[in-house]
Parts: structure tokens; C-alpha cells; sequence
């Protein structure tokens, strides 16, 4: 049974004696400029077997590596059965509820032969460019780690919803793997196993019937695309060592990821705002005002960009360049001349939150919009790194499910 660009495989819950409140914590990437966050996960996560002990939450990148204490408890866990397999050559159809909505998903492990992020032609497509710097850290966690657990979203180009909503509503009235209440208000969360042949089948069927209109491009990374990156990385080197036999069906060929549909009324793009920290606002201010003169626009009175307690703006002949392109290449040119830094952020009360320090200086962007989306990737490549993200921070994914990749 052939699947585009996906196959089915095992995946890893908690044991039942596990509590799923306190095993499921949001995306690693998320609430790097808030640590308090992350210090409440662990007072509510205690001593209890927890996902929060298989990664590293990068707002604590800075103080020190716990590769290795990672990689022990993913080994400890497999050990005593603290995970099991609870998928069998299969899939899992998602349902979660945030305050957006109800959404579905299915987690899918997805062929990075088919995937590269430095180009814009494979059938599994990244959406913004890669940042090279945040990927060494990620590759020393993956490379010698046995398990995957996965927070990248994958887009599907839907609108007739052939592919992931006949599957929730074959399963959706069945017994779940998972239902649980998710912390620090992240929503509800259900899974159902999807390993018998008939739904397999149908499936497929669906996928290829979507390939063949997709002209070559299935798959959008609509959220982790970094972490995405990361797999092929580690991928690509640990292929130089194999056999093309063993190479082909390595687990570590592939990524487990939930496949959304683009069309799903509850996956909204919400800008990622920046936060410079350490700068002198009006300096950075008046040095894109030059900036922008320099490139031929102009800079008038609107809400593109607003750089909070200041002034907000809308390009003028811009020749189709994305306001938030002309601001990152700015940023980046900045960046390089002042000490000066910079973090990417979901939420506008929360850059203004962060704006409270007397020398940060927020700039709150707008979204994109779905229309066009795909084909925006098709022509242009990809869009500026950190221009959208898939909802507010709380509304990222939630590590439940596990996958072995050595």
C-alpha cells in the first residue's frame, strides 16, 4: 500500500498508569523569552513521568546541555515501560479543541528523501527559511537519541477535505488511545488508532488522488520547520554511513508529523511578532526609515508595521515584496552592527509585555493570508523566515506520541 511522500509506522504512548496531563507539554520552541512558563510546567509536572524530560526547552538553551540526561530517559522510559507501543504499522487520527476551534490531524511518519529545505522543488516543502545557527543544538539532541518526539505540522491543500475528516469520522465514535486536558490552557486532546487495512486503504486512495493534482508539491511545513530541518540533517549524515539496503527503510529516513488540512477552519496564521532586546528604539526606528528609502519605497501611516510606543506603517512601492521581508533584511543588516538582540514572538499582549524593559522595543506584524498560500511556496520558494505561525503559542503542538528512529 503506497502512501505520497508518508508511511505508516509504530508509534509510543504512555502507560495507562501514566498521567497524560502531566506527560503532555507544548513545542520546545515555545515561550523562549518567558521562562516562567517553563517553571510552572515543571512545578505541575513534579516528579511524574513526563515528554518534559525528552527535550530541552530552548529558553534554557543557554544553561547548559542535557543531551545525554535526555537521551538516558528516553532509553529509561522504553526501558520500564513507561512507553509502549501502542500503534502497530499505522496512523493516528487528531482532534483538538483550542480556543480557535475544533481541529483534526493525523500523525504520519513522512519520507525525508522527499523533503529538502533549501530547495523549492521536492514534494515536502519548508515555508520560511532556515536559520543555520538554530539548528546545531537541535542535531546534538536528535543524532544519538532513540525516540523522536514530534511538534512539526505539515499542511495538506485540501478544500474538498478527502483525506483526514473521513478518517475522524470512520473513528471519532470509537474508544480513544488518548483524551486529556492539556496544561497551562492548551486546549483538549484525543487520538484514535487508525491501523486496520480498510481505513489504511482509503486513505491512500485519498492521498494519491490529491497527488495527482498537487503538481509535484503535497506537503507544506506549516509549523517546525527548523525542527523538520533538524531530521534531515541528521538524516543525510547518518545515510553517508549505511548501505543504500539499509538506508531504505532506516527508521530515521523519517519524521513523524501530524498532517493538517490548510482549510480546517480552527488553523488561523497568526503573525510572529519581534522583540529587539538592548537597543536604542529610535536609532533602530530611523535607521529603517533609511533603509527603506534606500530600496526606493516610501513609509506611510498604517498598521504593516507597528513598532509599539512609536509609530506604525504600511509600505509604499513595495513592487510585491512582503512588508515583513523588508524589515527582516533590515533587522538582519542591524543586527550585524549593534549588540543588539532578537526574539521571535507569538501574541501581541505578549510583546507589550515584553516592551516593559526600558530598552526593548517591540514590532507587531500582520498575518498571511491562506488564500494563494501553496501557490505563494510554488513561485516564490518560500516566505521570509518567522513570518506566520499556526495560532498562539498555547495552541502549538503538545508532545504525546513518541517514535523510534534508532
Amino acid at each position: 500500500m503506497q502512501f505520497p511522500g508518508i508511511r505508516s509506522t509504530d508509534m509510543y504512548l504512555p502507560a495507562p498508569t501514566v498521567d497524560m496531563a502531566k506527560w503532555a507539554v507544548v513545542a520546545c520552541d515555545q515561550f523562549t523569552s518567558q521562562p516562567q512558563y517553563w517553571h510552572e510546567v515543571e512545578d505541575l509536572v513534579g516528579e511524574a513521568p513526563s515528554a518534559l524530560r525528552l527535550i530541552q526547552p530552548e529558553a534554557f538553551l543557554e544553561q547548559g546541555d542535557h543531551t545525554e540526561q535526555v537521551n538516558a530517559t528516553m532509553r529509561r522510559y522504553l526501558d520500564d515501560g513507561t512507553l509502549c507501543c501502542a500503534v502497530r504499522d499505522g496512523f493516528i487520527v487528531v482532534e483538538r479543541e483550542t480556543p480557535a476551534g475544533k481541529r483534526l490531524g493525523l500523525m504520519a511518519a513522512l519520507d525525508l528523501e522527499r523533503y529538502d529545505f533549501t530547495t523549492g522543488t521536492l514534494l515536502t516543502r519548508a515555508t520560511e527559511g532556515t536559520v543555520a545557527d538554530r539548528l546545531p543544538p537541535r542535531v546534538k539532541i536528535r543524532q544519538n537519541a532513540p525516540l523522536e518526539l514530534p511538534h512539526v505540522l505539515v499542511l495538506i491543500d485540501d478544500p474538498d477535505r478527502t483525506v483526514i475528516e473521513p478518517l475522524f469520522a470512520k473513528k471519532q465514535d470509537g474508544a480513544p488511545l488518548y483524551d486529556v486536558e492539556l496544561m497551562q490552557d492548551g486546549g483538549h486532546l484525543r487520538g484514535w488508532a487508525v491501523e486496520d487495512e480498510a481505513s489504511k486503504a482509503g486513505l491512500a486512495a485519498a492521498l494519491n488522488a490529491l497527488y495527482d493534482k498537487a503538481d509535484g508539491f503535497l506537503y507544506a511545513v506549516g509549523d517546525g520547520n527548523h525542527s523538520l530541518a533538524t531530521a534531515k540533517l541528521c538524516w543525510e549524515n547518518l545515510k553517508a554511513t549505511l548501505s543504500p539496503n539499509e538506508a531504505e527503510n532506516h527508521p530515521a529516513r523519517y519524521a513523524l508529523v501530524e498532517l493538517e488540512n490548510l482549510h480546517d477552519e480552527a488553523i488561523l496564521f497568526e503573525p510572529i511578532h519581534r522583540v529587539v532586546f538592548h537597543v536604542d528604539a529610535d536609532d533602530l526606528i530611523d535607521g529603517f526609515k533609511t533603509y527603506v528609502e534606500k530600496q526606493g519605497m516610501t513609509l506611510i501611516d498604517g498598521d504593516e508595521i507597528v513598532f509599539v510606543g512609536h509609530a506604525g506603517y504600511a509600505l509604499g512601492n513595495a513592487n510585491g515584496m512582503l512588508p515583513i521581508a523588508v524589515l527582516q533584511n533590515y533587522l538582519d543588516e542591524y543586527l550585524q552592527t549593534h549588540e543588539a538582540t532578537i526574539d521571535y514572538i507569538h501574541g501581541d499582549q505578549t510583546v507589550r509585555d515584553l516592551c516593559e524593559a526600558p530598552d526593548a522595543l517591540g514590532i507587531l506584524l500582520q498575518g498571511i493570508p491562506k488564500d494563494g498560500f501553496f501557490e505563494g511556496i510554488r513561485v516564490g520558494g518560500h516566505f521570509p523566515r518567522k513570518t506566520f505561525s499556526m495560532g498562539e503559542a498555547n495552541e502549538k503542538r503538545y508532545y504525546v506520541e513518541a517514535r523510534k528512529i534508532r
